[in-house]
């Protein structure tokens, strides 16, 4: 019996220190500045976007594979990150959008998130930032500019 139970507060304290090093890495991962903030004002374009690009055929199976385990952890009702912890709280979703975007746009492209973009050409450009996609060029160019 001893055994048995030193064995469960073993796995026990495996999984929280575990579960430590996710919240860890969540909080190293999240997005500077203000593009959290912006990313959960998105949210609703985003959970559209997502499912657009899991039924796209041309996308790599494994990234199809990967957006579909994402909307099955955001219909979860357990989130990864309770909801009282400052900051991450609210906001792990969030981050991990952002972080299954990184792998996707790395992985299909970055015109296969512009093709199925939902929102605002704004909202866009905030999902490039999170995605880490280089802005877009600027459309006028340095060739347009007049010079008096």
């Amino acid at each position: 019996m001893n055994t048995w139970i030193t064995s469960l507060l073993g796995a026990l304290a495996g999984l929280v220190l575990l579960w430590l090093a996710l919240v860890a890495a969540l909080a190293v991962a999240r997005p500077r500045g203000n593009a959290l903030g912006e990313a959960l004002r998105l949210l609703p374009d985003l959970l559209r976007l997502i499912p657009r690009l899991a039924r796209d055929g041309s996308l790599p199976r494994g990234v199809r594979i990967r957006l579909w385990l994402l909307l099955g952890y955001l219909a979860m009702p357990i989130d990864l990150v309770p909801d009282f912890v400052p900051v991450l709280g609210y906001a792990d979703d969030a981050i991990i959008v952002a972080l299954v975007l990184r792998s996707v746009t790395r992985r299909a492209g970055e015109e296969a998130v512009t093709r199925h973009w939902p929102g605002t050409a704004e909202g866009l450009r905030v999902v490039r930032r999170l995605a880490r996609i280089p802005a877009e060029p600027d459309a006028r160019g340095p060739e347009t500019e007049h010079h008096p």
